[in-house]
Order: C-alpha cells, then structure tokens, then sequence
C-alpha cells in the first residue's frame, strides 16, 4: 500500500496517508494510457473540415460539347474531377472522430496514470487548499511555496471556485475537481497536488 506524505498548502507536512493499493498501486499498462488519451483527444476535433464532389460544385449542367466528331475525349460536365474547377475525389466530409472505450478500461486507464505519478514521486497530497479570493497572486505563492517548476494540475473534490480562478491565467497550471479527472491531464502534467478530500472521493468511485 503506497504511503505519502500529506502537506499544508504552506509545504509544512503535517502527516502521512496511506492510499488504496487497487488505483494508486496498480501495474501500469501503456497501451492502455495511449488508448485513452487517443480517445480523449479524438473526441475534441472539430471533424467541420467539408470538400465540395462533383454534384455540389456549382453549375457544369451542360455539356461541354457534343460527343462526336469534335476530335477531343468525351466530356459530360465542365464540374468533372478532371476539369480545373471541378469537384473533389474522395475529400474530407464533416464527421465525427470520437470513439469510445469500455468502461473498465476507461477507470484502469485513470488508476495506471494515478499509479504512475505516485511511483515517480511527482503527487503531493495537500491537507486543504482553500483561497480567500481568486486572486493569481495567491496561486502562485502556493507554487512558490512547492518550488514548482513545469506544469502542475491541482485536483479538489468538488469545485472550488477561487482555486480554479486563482490558477487559470498560469501558463501550465491547471485546476480540476475530480468530477473532471481524466488521464490526459495527469499524464499532461509534471507534478500533481491533490487534497485529502479528493484521495477520499477518487478511492470512493473508483474503488
């Protein structure tokens, strides 16, 4: 059973916790995180790219020229792919690139990506993370505070509105609760700062 230690928002540690053997503890398979975040980053483009064919193309209702005796190749349209103008073979059409995996692999892909930062050392549990206001100012004396170099994601149980706006105009630093916990943003960020609260509610879902 992994056991870290716990800190105030201050980089004061003020104790240990043992987290769940089953989701922080687990082999990490990555093919499995590739699939995952595949799947995640393919549900965000836009698939809008659009190619006109040869029937959308405007105009090329007659034909050019009668079909013998003229001494050239047949032609039916000047809106054919071979005419300078003419519609498109085989183009992009809107479409949609997202694709689902199940859900078991879904929550194992979270817990490797979990297991793998607690085994690189780069997850700090925080005792609480609470901001006055949501003022920059504050976000970043609490990175200072950790020496934190690179991107961060801050993880909390349910939404904290001043930690989420405290953070967002940092280059590299991110705040989510764990409603929106996904391996893209694990695996995006160098170090991971979670709050007791959240280990309690991660451990409950995914349990």
């Amino acid at each position: 059973m992994p056991k870290v230690a716990v800190y105030s928002s201050t980089n004061q540690q003020v104790g240990d916790i043992d987290l769940a053997e089953e989701i922080f503890g687990v082999e990490v398979n990555a093919g499995l995180l590739h699939q995952a975040v595949r799947m995640q980053l393919a549900a965000e483009r836009l698939g809008t790219h659009s190619t006109k064919t040869r029937g959308l193309v405007r105009g090329g209702g007659r034909k050019p020229w009668k079909q013998k005796g003229t001494g050239r190749a047949r032609s039916g349209s000047t809106r054919s792919p071979l005419w300078v103008g003419g519609g498109t073979v085989f183009g992009p059409q809107p479409r949609s690139y997202a694709f689902r995996m199940p859900r078991k692999q879904r929550r194992l892909a979270i817990k490797c990506a979990l297991s793998d930062k607690v085994a690189s050392g780069d997850i700090i549990v925080l005792d609480n993370l609470e901001f006055d206001a949501p003022k920059t100012k504050n976000a970043v004396a609490f990175l200072k505070a950790f020496s934190v170099e690179g991107k961060a994601l801050v993880i909390t149980e349910d939404y904290a509105e001043n930690v989420e706006l405290s953070t967002r105009n940092i280059p590299g630093v991110k705040a989510i609760n764990t409603t929106g916990l996904n391996v893209f943003d694990i695996l995006h960020h160098t170090k991971l700062f979670v709050t007791k609260d959240a280990v309690a509610r991660i451990e409950e879902v995914l349990a």
